[in-house]
C-alpha cells in the first residue's frame, strides 16, 4: 500500500502535470511510450517511484547498443508472449531529438499518440528557465509552493535568482545585517552540504558585497565553499572558547596572521541561531574540539563537545549526544534516499566512535547499541523494498545516486582531447579509487588518520551513494567501472577479470583516446608498495587523463578478522597509519589528478541462522548471499530458510537470481559470528562518495 502523503505529493504540485500522463489506465492499455526530457525531470525520485507504482518501467537512452540488448532481451519477449508491460523510453541528451531513437520504436510511439515531451517552462512559466534547470529537483516542491502562493510577473534572470534565494534557500541578503545572522545563513546552507547553483552564489556574494557590511569577511570563499566555510569556523573556535572563559579582556584577540583564512577573528558562536548548528558540526566529527582546555571550565554546558578536555572526554561526550539524535531522527520508510544517505553518515561517525572508545575501555551499553542496529536494519530494509528499484534512473549529473553512476557524473565534466571546452576542461585528469568493501564507517578510520597525515594539503567534499544488490564485488565493483547497471555485463557477473576493460570501452565511447585511460587493480596479498608503483607508473604517462585505481586492501582483511568489526577497525587505523592512502592520495594530487573515491559495497557482522545446503544448486554461495541461475532452485533453498528474501531482478539478468540473509543474519553456521556483505544491510549499501581535490590558494 502507497504512503497517503507521498501520493499527495507526487499527484499534486509540479509533479501532476507530468503525471497525468502515466495513470495505471495508460499503463494497463499501451506498451510504449517516448519521452523527450533535456531537463531530467522524470528522474525525479517522487516521479520515478510513482511511474514503477503505476506499472510502466523507465529505460534511459544513452547508448544504442546497450539500449537494443536490454530492449531485446526484456521488454520485446514480454511483448512477444503478449504480456502487458509498459516502456518508458527516455531520452535525456541537452538536444532532446527523438529522431535518433530506433525507428521501430518510435514509429510505434508516434501511432499511439506517446511521444512526449516536458520542460521547466511548462511548469515555472514566469521563472527565467536558465536559473530553474541549474537547481537541484528536490528543490523543486519549495519553488512550486512559493510561485503559487505568491505568482512572480515574469521575471529575468537576476530577478528569478532573488527568487529563488529568498523562497527556496530562504536568505533574503538585505535582511542580514549581523553577524550572527549572515552565520544562521551560511550554517543553514553548509550544515548538510545543500546544493545552490553556482549563479546563485555569484548573486548571492554580490548581494552581500552591495550591501557594504561585510568588507572583513571573506565572502567570496565561505558563501560558495563548504570546506572553506567550516575551515574559517575551525580556526576561530579556540578563540571564542578562551575568550568565554577567561572574559574578551583577560584573553585579547587572536593575532589575523594565525588565521588561514582571513576574516574577524571573533565570531558569535554563542547566539541561540547559531550554537544549536555548531554542536551538531562538533558531534559529527566536522570541526574539531579546543584543546588545552579543561571541559569543566565551560561557561554553557553546550560548548562541551567542543574542548577536548582530558583524554577521551569530549569523544564519550560526543558518542553520548550522538547516539541520542540516532535514536530520534530515524528516516521513516516514506523518506528520501537523501535522508537515508545522511543518517548513514552520521551512524558511520557514531560506529567508528564506538569502536574508538571499545578499545580504550569506555565503552560501556552495547546492548541498547545492538537493539538500535536491528531497529535501523528493519527500517531500512522496508526502505530498500519499496523504494531501491527506482534509484538506478536517477539523474547522475549533479550527485550519483548508485555507483554505477559515477563515471557518468564524472563523464559530465570530461571534453575529449582536441575539443573546445572553456578554460582548462579539455585537459582535466580524473582519478577513480575503488576501495573495495570500505563501508562508510571504516572510511571515518581511514579519513581521519589520512587527513592527519596530508595537513591542510588537500580538501574533501564527502558524499554517500547506493550500491548495487547483491552487494558483491562482481557486481557492484563491475557496475562501477562499466559506468551501467549489472545487466549490461551478464556474461561477466561471476568474475572481476574484465573491469578494466569496461573502463576502457566507457571512456572510448565517450570520446577518449585509448592512451588516455589507465586501469590498476591491486593484487591479493601484495604490498602496498606494489600497488603504489604500478599507480603513478600509470599516472606518469604523459596522455593520462582517466585512471582507475582498485584498492584491495579492506576487502581482503574483512574476510580475516576474526573478532568483529571493532577489529575491523583496528586493521584498518593500523593500515592507514602506516601511510599507504597518503602516499597514494598524494601522489595523485601531485599529478594533478582531481580524485573521486568510492567502495563497491560495505560490510557488517552477520549472526549466523544456518548454513543452506545447495549442494550443486547455486551459482554462487556467500555468508550474505547466495546466487541461483534458476528460479526453481532459488525458491528450493529459500523454503528451507522462510526468513531469507528473494531479491527482485532490479537491473539484474534473469539468469542471475539473489537469495539474501535477512536483517544482520548469515548462512552460516547457526550461533556463528563473522564479518560480510551481499545483502541490504545498510552499512552494505550506502557507501563513501568522496571528491579529494589539492587545496591551492
Amino acid at each position: 500500500m502507497k504512503d497517503p502523503s507521498r501520493q499527495t505529493a507526487a499527484t499534486a504540485g509540479w509533479r501532476a502535470p507530468i503525471l497525468e500522463h502515466f495513470t495505471p489506465e495508460i499503463a494497463a492499455a499501451t506498451r510504449l511510450t517516448i519521452v523527450s526530457d533535456p531537463e531530467e525531470l522524470l528522474t525525479e525520485e517522487v516521479i520515478l517511484g510513482e511511474l514503477l507504482g503505476r506499472g510502466f518501467d523507465l529505460v534511459p537512452f544513452e547508448d544504442h547498443v546497450a539500449f537494443r540488448f536490454a530492449y531485446e532481451s526484456r521488454y520485446r519477449q514480454i511483448w512477444d508472449r503478449n504480456e502487458t508491460t509498459n516502456l518508458v523510453v527516455l531520452l535525456r541528451s541537452p538536444s532532446g531529438d527523438v529522431e535518433q531513437l530506433p525507428y521501430d520504436l518510435l514509429e510505434q510511439a508516434k501511432r499511439q499518440e506517446r511521444c512526449l515531451k516536458f520542460s521547466v517552462v511548462d511548469i515555472f512559466p514566469n521563472l527565467s528557465p536558465t536559473v530553474v534547470q541549474e537547481l537541484d529537483r528536490r528543490h523543486f516542491d519549495s519553488l512550486f509552493s512559493a510561485q503559487a502562493q505568491q505568482p512572480p510577473k515574469r521575471l529575468g534572470l537576476d530577478a528569478t535568482r532573488d527568487f529563488l534565494l529568498r523562497h527556496v534557500f530562504k536568505v533574503a541578503p538585505e535582511l542580514i545585517t549581523t553577524p550572527a545572522q549572515l552565520l544562521h545563513a551560511l550554517l543553514r546552507r553548509h550544515y548538510r552540504g545543500l546544493s545552490m547553483p553556482k549563479s546563485l552564489d555569484v548573486r548571492l556574494i554580490h548581494l552581500l558585497n552591495e550591501s557594504g557590511l561585510w568588507t572583513e569577511w571573506p565572502i567570496r570563499e565561505i558563501v560558495p565553499n563548504r570546506n572553506a566555510f567550516l575551515a574559517f569556523l575551525n580556526e576561530r573556535w579556540p578563540h571564542f572558547v578562551k575568550q568565554s572563559i577567561h572574559g574578551r579582556k583577560a584573553h585579547q584577540s587572536t593575532p589575523m596572521e594565525a588565521f588561514r583564512i582571513s576574516g574577524p577573528a571573533s565570531l558569535p558562536f554563542g547566539h541561540a541561531d547559531v550554537k544549536v548548528y555548531i554542536d551538531n558540526l562538533f558531534q559529527e566529527g566536522h570541526l574539531t574540539p579546543a584543546e588545552n582546555v579543561d571541559t569543566e571550565q565551560a561557561t554553557e554546558p553546550w560548548m562541551r563537545v567542543g574542548i577536548a578536555g582530558a583524554e577521551g572526554e569530549d569523544r564519550s561526550l560526543r558518542f553520548g549526544r550522538l547516539l541520542e539524535r540516532l535514536e530520534a531522527e530515524l528516516p521513516t520508510e516514506s523518506a528520501d534516499q537523501r535522508k537515508w544517505i545522511d543518517y548513514a553518515r552520521s551512524w558511520a561517525e557514531w560506529t567508528a566512535l564506538r569502536w574508538e572508545l571499545a578499545e580504550t575501555g569506555s565503552f560501556t551499553v552495547p546492548e541498547l547499541c545492538e537493539s538500535l542496529h536491528d531497529r535501523i536494519e528493519s527500517r531500512f530494509a522496508a526502505w530498500m523494498n519499496r523504494n531501491y528499484a527506482s534509484l538506478h534512473n536517477l539523474s547522475p549529473y549533479l550527485r550519483p545516486g548508485m555507483v554505477h553512476h559515477i563515471p557518468l557524473h564524472l563523464a559530465h565534466s570530461f571534453a575529449p582531447t582536441g575539443t573546445t571546452a572553456s578554460g582548462n576542461d579539455a585537459t582535466r585528469r580524473f582519478a577513480l579509487v575503488v576501495v573495495d568493501g570500505l563501508a562508510l564507517d571504516q572510511w571515518v578510520v581511514l579519513r581521519d588518520e589520512a587527513l592527519r597525515q596530508l595537513g591542510d594539503s588537500v580538501e574533501l567534499e564527502e558524499d554517500g551513494t547506493f550500491a548495487w544488490v547483491p552487494t558483491l564485488t562482481a557486481v557492484s565493483r563491475q557496475s562501477i567501472l562499466a559506468g551501467s547497471p549489472p545487466l549490461f555485463f551478464a556474461d561477466s557477473l561471476y568474475s572481476t577479470s574484465k573491469e578494466g576493460r569496461h573502463w576502457k570501452r566507457f571512456w572510448e565511447d565517450r570520446g577518449a583516446k585509448p592512451s588516455e585511460i589507465g586501469f590498476v587493480r591491486e593484487g591479493k596479498n601484495r604490498p602496498d608498495a606494489e600497488l603504489l608503483q604500478s599507480t603513478l607508473r600509470e599516472a606518469d604517462k604523459p596522455k593520462i587523463r582517466l585512471l582507475a585505481v582498485v584498492v584491495g586492501k579492506v576487502d581482503h582483511s574483512l574476510h580475516g578478522v576474526a573478532t568483529g568489526i571493532g577489529g575491523l577497525h583496528s586493521v584498518v587505523r593500523n593500515w592507514a597509519s602506516t601511510g599507504a592512502m597518503r602516499r597514494l592520495i598524494a601522489g595523485l594530487i601531485e599529478r594533478d589528478f582531481e580524485i573521486t573515491l568510492t567502495a563497491d559495497h560495505g560490510n557488517v557482522q552477520g549472526r549466523g541462522i544456518g548454513r543452506l545446503q545447495v549442494g550443486v544448486l547455486a551459482e554462487e554461495r556467500g555468508s550474505r548471499a547466495c546466487v541461483f541461475d534458476d528460479r526453481q532452485a532459488r525458491e528450493i533453498a529459500s523454503r528451507k530458510i522462510p526468513a531469507a528474501i528473494e531479491w527482485p531482478q532490479i537491473g539484474l539478468p534473469d539468469s542471475y537470481m539473489a537469495l539474501l540473509a535477512p536483517g544482520r543474519d548469515a548462512f552460516v553456521t547457526e550461533g556463528a559470528e563473522l564479518i560480510g556483505h551481499g545483502g541490504i544491510a545498510m552499512e552494505e549499501v550506502i557507501v563513501p562518495f568522496v571528491k579529494i581535490r589539492s587545496r591551492r590558494p
